[in-house]
């Protein structure tokens, strides 16, 4: 169950919210080994002055990020492989692209894996394997 903080900027949020919550929902699910529904996601939004970021770090192009640029930090607790996290990041790029428009510059992805003893779902109970309902 990975938990995804999406940073946005407070002018974009209204207008792309569901578009990029379903975008990122069907990556996980498509590439990332996440079941069907499994979703925690929260946007965490900022106006022009509380975002600064460098518009060129690695960027690949003159043009750099604009201020459309997202950010996603997703915290998962199973790892997954090399090829499962580069398939995820270009299905995720290939759904925002077309579903917002978003050029591929602005986008950055960090990815945090955790043990299943670091997650508490409710009831201050830690987190075992064996609490997953099975179908």
């Amino acid at each position: 169950m990975p938990v995804t903080r999406i940073a946005i900027s407070t002018p974009r949020f209204q207008q792309w919210r569901e578009a990029v919550s379903d975008a990122l929902q069907q990556s996980l699910e498509a590439s990332f080994a996440v079941p069907r529904g499994d979703c925690f996601q929260f946007f965490d939004c900022y106006d022009e002055r509380s975002r600064i970021f460098d518009r060129h770090y690695l960027c690949d192009g003159e043009a750099g990020r604009s201020d459309d640029f997202l950010m996603f930090t997703v915290t998962a607790g199973k790892a997954r492989s090399t090829q499962q996290k580069q398939a995820f990041y270009r299905d995720l790029i290939g759904r925002l692209e077309q579903a917002i428009g978003i050029n591929p510059r602005d986008v950055m992805v960090i990815i945090h894996f955790t043990q299943s003893e670091d997650w508490s779902f409710s009831h201050g109970k830690m987190f075992s394997l064996t609490a997953i309902p099975h179908a």
